[in-house]
């Protein structure tokens, strides 16, 4: 079977479906899989210009936005490169992003085509401040799943709870398949350590969807009562000036260390004790599998896909958003109990290594992929 996965961007940038796809590839070396991976370079920018039409809604009301704008340019430079790059047939197209899921689908009208919707696009520019739900962004990009839902075999989501925010955009919401990201266990190799401080760590984009201020705001609740922590922040963005200031006007920078983007955070996380991440939405959190199979205890918000990977008290610890006191306490436990956080994250290794593990995320694909070969 010829297979291509249609990414978005380039397989070695941060994010959910930069952790499985491109360790997949060696999944499927065999004489019965030819897979390759596509994505859109950083320096593709305003090369297309064909028409855009799509079958389920009017996009040209929503062009006032230059948000609006700017997406369809990207799907048009999209569709550009892969008519430029691609000259090959296959048998199934799996895409991972809706601009490539529709791209692909203009280009190989005859081929099948899985979608993954791996997050919501819409919540996070919405938690950011940079739309307004219901405006006319929120309408186009929801609009775009049931463009989705019309032009693929086969949707895809991650976690059931973003099946459930789909719900109200598609006509079939029941057809909507789940795999979880995967993980590949040797990437993750768990350091024993004693840390006479404990070392709290985050990994995340700088942005305000994922919560970092709520989470400053606890280590200041944390330093208040005479807690020795260390919090290490991975990640970069647009408001990490922001966050630093804070941290500053907190009194905590000390015992705060902003690392910037790192290219392999798993690589650092098995010296860390914690991980954090109060995110205001998450359809997945592959961070979290990520710490878990790291050996760390994990402490998240009770949102989304956090809340299907963590069951609080028994393999981490979930407290409500935006609630940096909830969340002071929840790290106190398991600052103050190095025994029930060891148990903590054994467990969450344990569920991680069995849920998602990708073997397994390989295997649900391989079967779903071989339906495609039946049909064809």
């Amino acid at each position: 079977m010829r297979l291509l996965q249609a990414l978005f961007f380039p397989p070695e940038q941060p994010g959910g479906v930069s952790s499985m796809i491109p360790y997949m590839q060696e999944r499927f070396s065999s004489p019965r899989w030819e897979m390759e991976l596509f994505s859109l370079p950083k320096r593709i920018r305003n090369k297309g210009s064909e028409e855009v039409v799509f079958d389920t809604f009017d996009w040209t009301l929503y062009q006032d936005s230059p948000v609006v704008t700017k997406y369809i340019q990207t799907y048009r430079d999209y569709l550009w490169w892969v008519k430029l790059r691609l000259h090959k047939t296959y048998d199934l197209i799996h895409a991972h992003h809706p601009i490539a899921g529709l791209a692909m689908k203009e280009a190989y009208p005859e081929v099948s085509l899985i979608q993954t919707i791996h997050s919501s696009y819409e919540r996070e520019l919405i938690l950011n401040g940079r739309i307004k739900e219901g405006g006319l962004e929120h309408q186009f990009l929801t609009s775009l799943y049931k463009e989705l839902e019309a032009k693929a075999d086969c949707l895809l989501t991650v976690s059931e709870s973003f099946k459930d925010y789909l719900r109200p955009y598609i006509q079939h919401p029941e057809k909507i398949d789940i795999i979880p990201n995967g993980f590949d266990e040797k990437r993750f190799k768990p350091v024993p350590h004693e840390n006479e401080v404990p070392q709290l760590v985050t990994v995340c984009r700088l942005v305000p969807a994922k919560g970092i201020d709520t989470l400053l705001r606890a280590c200041y609740e944390l330093k208040k009562k005479g807690h020795d922590y260390v919090l290490h922040i991975i990640g970069d963005g647009p408001i990490r000036s922001e966050l630093e200031k804070l941290a500053q006007e907190l009194g905590i920078y000390n015992e705060t260390i902003f690392y910037g983007y790192t290219l392999h955070p798993e690589e650092f996380m098995p010296f860390f004790d914690i991980f954090v991440l109060p995110s205001r939405a998450e359809a997945f959190g592959s961070v979290f599998a990520e710490a878990a199979l790291s050996s760390l205890a994990l402490v998240g918000t009770d949102i989304g896909g956090i809340a299907e990977q963590i069951e609080d008290g028994v393999n981490g610890l979930l407290v409500p958003e935006n609630n940096p006191v909830a969340l002071a306490d929840a790290l106190e436990k398991v600052i103050l109990d190095p025994a029930y956080r060891y148990e903590l994250a054994r467990t969450a290794s344990e569920k991680a290594k069995s849920e998602y593990s990708l073997s397994r995320s390989v295997n649900l694909l391989k079967k779903l992929y071989l339906q495609y070969e039946v049909c064809s």
